[in-house]
């Protein structure tokens, strides 16, 4: 782990002949990426010299298909295309020192862009920093592509003073003031089980991206570089995203096996984002403007029983979701995204019941609300019992997830037939703020 001994190591210019780059100096992701480009001119050049530039050119190319912009209006990896991969991290803020929280924020920022371009934390920071210096970088992510990385930071209610996680807590950095109205921790719902080692925290980050090694170089990079001001709460590993969030991506399946997210809050349909996603300069009091353009992420991990849901006929499953296994059409429906008929009859009561998943989740049984979807399936081994430690991660962003996720969640824990088939054991909120300019940090505009 690095302290802060090492930092000022890492951060120490190359001066003595111990420290300067070694045989492997320049070998960054980039550096093998672009080697692979050089590797491709060279045997095109074989078939003609225009063949090679062209190669080249492509090769560029392709690697700057896999970088998401990180500036911007809005963070990445809330409306950006999903991922199939997640390295999701809560953390403690164990400093009571908000200059070390501050200066930790910066390198973080620098660090994840960095990361989200396909490089190390800091240049040459995996393999230049000397002989006898700790890298900077842990390298696991050496000539791999940025992998369309995005790392999505928010702040939990324990930043700001008293939270379910520590109910004594206090303002440690004179940020109270500036704690959103809608930033309180969720409430218990019927059946939860809820395990505080998996549950709230002080900061969390959200990497998603369609390599695994990425994710988790990420993570993993961000708790090493927050040594001492940082200590990671929880985390969660994540395959196979479970929505769709445009409309070029077919919709995927949970560990149910049935199509999840139909219905999702696409990124093309701006006015769904204002009403149900983004925070409006109004739903905050001047010390809370820093949230506006940002989004609240609500964080659960609801454990699916398998081995149960296994063993259900076919038309039982059906029955619980209210859609089709197949093509995920709902009950009476044809296809996928054909409206549900929730007055369709079988001549012995509705077709879709009244208990259905989809039917207590449409917005029209819950006065129009929606949320966007960004959830993963997960599988954490076997229990003690056999059983597949298994399910899935939600993850949803709402303008106000105490008006939206909360009832919905109230309905479905006391309505849903699926619930004798799922426990929620992990339950967070965070608030995420709205996206920086280049030589901004995260969290710049709450602490300043």
């Amino acid at each position: 782990m690095e302290g802060p001994d090492d930092r000022r190591a890492a951060d120490k210019p190359a001066d003595t002949p111990s420290e300067q780059p070694r045989h492997h100096a320049g070998v960054t992701r980039r550096v093998v990426l672009g080697a692979a480009g050089v590797g491709a001119v060279a045997a095109a050049a074989v078939g003609g010299a225009a063949v090679g530039r062209s190669t080249a050119a492509e090769s560029q190319a392709d690697a700057n298909a896999h970088i998401v912009p990180f500036y911007g209006e809005r963070q990445a990896g809330i409306i950006t295309e999903a991922q199939d991969r997640l390295h999701f991290a809560s953390f403690d803020v164990i400093t009571d020192s908000r200059e070390e929280l501050v200066d930790m924020l910066r390198r973080w920022t620098a660090a994840a862009e960095r990361m989200t371009r396909g490089l190390d934390t800091v240049e040459g920071g995996a393999l230049d920093m000397g002989d006898y210096t700790p890298p900077a970088d842990t390298g696991e992510a050496i000539g791999l592509s940025a992998a369309s990385l995005t790392l999505t930071i928010g702040f939990g209610p324990g930043l700001f003073g008293p939270s379910a996680s520590n109910p004594a807590g206090v303002d440690r950095f004179g940020i109270a003031d500036r704690k959103p109205a809608a930033l309180v921790d969720l409430p218990p719902f019927v059946a939860d089980a809820i395990e505080r080692t998996r549950s709230f925290g002080d900061i969390a980050v959200q990497a998603c991206s369609n390599d695994p090694q990425v994710a988790v170089h990420a993570i993993r990079n961000l708790a090493r570089m927050g040594f001492g001001v940082v200590s990671v709460r929880w985390s969660q590993l994540g395959f196979g995203r479970t929505s769709s969030t445009t409309t070029s991506q077919a919709t995927p399946r949970n560990m149910f096996g049935f199509k999840d997210g139909t219905a999702n809050i696409k990124a093309t349909d701006t006015k769904a984002l204002d009403e149900h996603v983004w925070v409006a300069e109004s739903d905050n009091p001047a010390g809370a403007q820093w949230m506006t353009g940002g989004s609240y992420l609500v964080a659960r991990r609801i454990r699916m029983d398998i081995e149960p849901w296994d063993r259900a006929m076919l038309l039982e499953q059906e029955q619980i979701v209210g859609r089709f296994k197949g093509n995920g059409a709902p009950l009476g429906k044809v296809d996928e995204f054909d409206e549900p008929d929730f007055a369709i009859g079988d001549g012995t009561g509705p077709l879709i019941a009244r208990n259905a998943h989809v039917r207590l989740a449409h917005p029209n049984n819950l006065d129009g609300v929606r949320i966007l979807r960004r959830g993963y399936n997960f599988t954490d081994g076997s229990d003690g019992f056999g059983h597949l430690d298994a399910g899935l991660f939600f993850i949803a962003y709402c303008r106000d997830a105490h008006k939206q996720f909360v009832p919905m969640q109230r309905a479905l824990s006391t309505k849903d037939a699926m619930m004798e088939y799922l426990m929620h054991t992990g339950s967070a909120l965070f608030a995420c703020p709205p996206g920086i300019n280049e030589g901004e940090y995260w969290g710049q505009h709450l602490f300043e």
